[in-house]
This record gives C-alpha cells, sequence and structure tokens, in this order.
C-alpha cells in the first residue's frame, strides 16, 4: 500500500461529518503537527471511503495536498461496504457511494463503514509538506 499525497480538490465526500469531531482532530493534528493516518479513496473518482474528518481538517488548516492510499473500490472485493446500525438504511451498494460523492446530496455522518479502512498504516507527514503545491 503506497501513500500518495494528492489536491485535496480532487477528494470527493460521500458522507457528511460531525464538527464535534472535526474540531478535536483539527486540534489533535495541529499538536502533532502531521497527518498520522492516510485517508482511503476510490483511484477513479476521488471518492472518499475512509476519512472524511481528516479531509475537514485539511481544508480547515488550508493544506494543498493530503496523503491517500488509492484503491480500486468498486472491484476490490477486499474493501467490505457495510452500513453503521444508526444509518436508517436496508442496503447500499459502492455504486451508490461513488454516485453520491459525485452528486450534490451527502449521505449523513456515520452512514458507511468501509472494512479495508481498519488497517490503514499509521503516517508522519508533516503538515508543511502538505501545503505545498505541486
Amino acid at each position: 500500500m503506497d501513500v500518495e499525497l494528492v489536491p485535496i480538490a480532487w477528494l470527493r465526500p460521500h458522507e457528511e461529518v460531525k464538527p464535534r469531531n472535526v474540531d478535536t482532530l483539527h486540534e489533535m493534528t495541529l499538536r502533532w503537527s502531521a497527518y498520522t493516518k492516510p485517508l482511503l479513496v476510490d483511484r477513479e473518482s476521488g471518492t472518499i471511503l475512509d476519512g472524511h474528518h481528516r479531509h475537514q481538517v485539511g481544508i480547515r488548516i488550508g493544506l494543498s495536498r493530503l496523503p491517500v492510499i488509492k484503491v480500486d473500490y468498486l472491484e476490490d472485493e477486499g474493501i467490505e461496504l457495510d452500513l453503521w446500525p444508526a444509518s436508517k438504511l436496508d442496503s447500499l451498494t459502492k455504486q451508490q457511494v461513488i454516485d453520491t460523492a459525485t452528486s450534490d446530496e451527502l449521505f449523513p455522518p456515520k452512514t458507511t463503514r468501509h472494512r479495508f479502512s481498519d488497517h490503514l498504516p499509521p503516517i508522519a507527514i508533516p503538515l508543511d509538506l502538505l501545503r505545498i503545491d505541486e
């Protein structure tokens, strides 16, 4: 799994975030002065599968790039899509996740859970490196 730095503008969320969680992660990220976990994203669409709060922190800090691991979301059977119990949905497909990311509507916070994201490697990418446009 290679971690790449991608333009933050390329990334597409598919669900909303909880502002309080963004506040907490923002403070921690500034304290560490680094990103300690990459986002998991679909390599074709830029859809964020795991890391919505980290994405919002990057926007808040004004970063130009974020560390990601790109995957072939639709084809990789090792990435399991689950629903959180409070999601109020009976089912959801990977294609619906991508379609939502490319639309103007987002799912509520904690709708989806991607099992592959439990195994993202720890990293330490300094914020100064993420501010650089390349």
